[in-house]
């Protein structure tokens, strides 16, 4: 891809880092000042905080909300307002769905009317909380890598096209400049090109291949993996990745971006 090229993503090129304070229901919930310090110190301008929302309702109740954590997660914003971060809210933990196995949700966000009709409620309720904060220094990233899209699975294109237009609708009915992102479907490695009408962001992922990025992790089946090489990567199957095949695989992503829809890389890195 020619170097000019990237100034056509309506995107900002962001650069920072997933903060986790909020990440899983056993987190500790405490937001770390240095750390805003320290990162902008760095050079850096974003930070991300994958939230579950267990974290901020009572007893599991999806209705009845926590103030003191939402109190923590105002902590998280204007500390990144006061370092020049632009701060990203995501659900790792929405109403209905997580990637994260540590517990089982009640409802299907995806199938239910009732998972979706809570999960459009804490939108709304973050919407409202933070509606005088500029887009600029503020974005809702709506929920943390959904499965892959199949008719007789959890989640059909359909279904999730349709939650994710009606969380953005709820948003923009309290703050319509409100930075709206999605993750990619396919656990953030396919992208919507349907939902390029919405005038949102769609959020990729930078881990490919699975047999070098997540070498060694826990939380997949990394003993399977062979010993990482390149070319070769490993990705689950008898694949050998290259830069060809790395193309291929963003392909779609660009061609998204060159429909004007903003492209941006939510989570990348490797397993140390």
């Amino acid at each position: 891809m020619a170097a000019s090229a990237a100034l056509t993503n309506p995107a900002p090129r962001w650069r920072g880092f997933n903060l986790l304070y909020l990440f899983a229901r056993n987190s500790d919930g405490v937001v770390v000042a240095d750390d805003f310090r320290w990162i902008a110190d760095w050079g850096f301008d974003f930070v991300r905080l994958p939230m579950s929302y267990l974290h901020w309702v009572e007893d599991n109740d999806p209705y009845r909300i926590r103030e003191v954590t939402l109190a923590r997660i105002d902590q998280a914003v204007d500390l990144g307002r006061r370092h020049g971060l632009h701060v990203c809210l995501i659900f790792h933990r929405a109403p209905g769905y997580s990637v994260n196995r540590e517990s089982a949700e009640p409802f299907s966000l995806w199938r239910d009317q009732e998972a979706m009709d809570a999960f459009c409620f804490h939108w709304r309720l973050f919407a409202e909380r933070y509606r005088g904060v500029p887009a600029s220094e503020l974005s809702f990233d709506l929920v943390n890598e959904p499965p892959a899209p199949s008719e007789d699975g959890p989640m059909s294109r359909a279904d999730h096209e349709r939650v994710i237009r009606a969380a953005t609708a709820a948003i923009r009915e309290v703050d319509p400049q409100r930075l709206v992102i999605m993750d990619g479907m396919r656990w953030g490695n396919e992208c919507a090109p349907e939902l390029a009408d919405l005038g949102i962001y769609q959020s990729c992922r930078g881990y490919l291949p699975m047999g070098i990025s997540h070498y060694g992790a826990s939380w997949v089946a990394s003993k399977d993996y062979p010993e990482p090489v390149w070319p070769g990567g490993y990705g689950g199957r008898d694949e050998r990745w290259t830069r060809q095949t790395l193309e291929q695989h963003y392909a779609a992503w660009v061609r998204l971006r060159d429909q004007g829809v903003g492209v941006h890389c939510g989570e990348c890195g490797c397993y140390n």
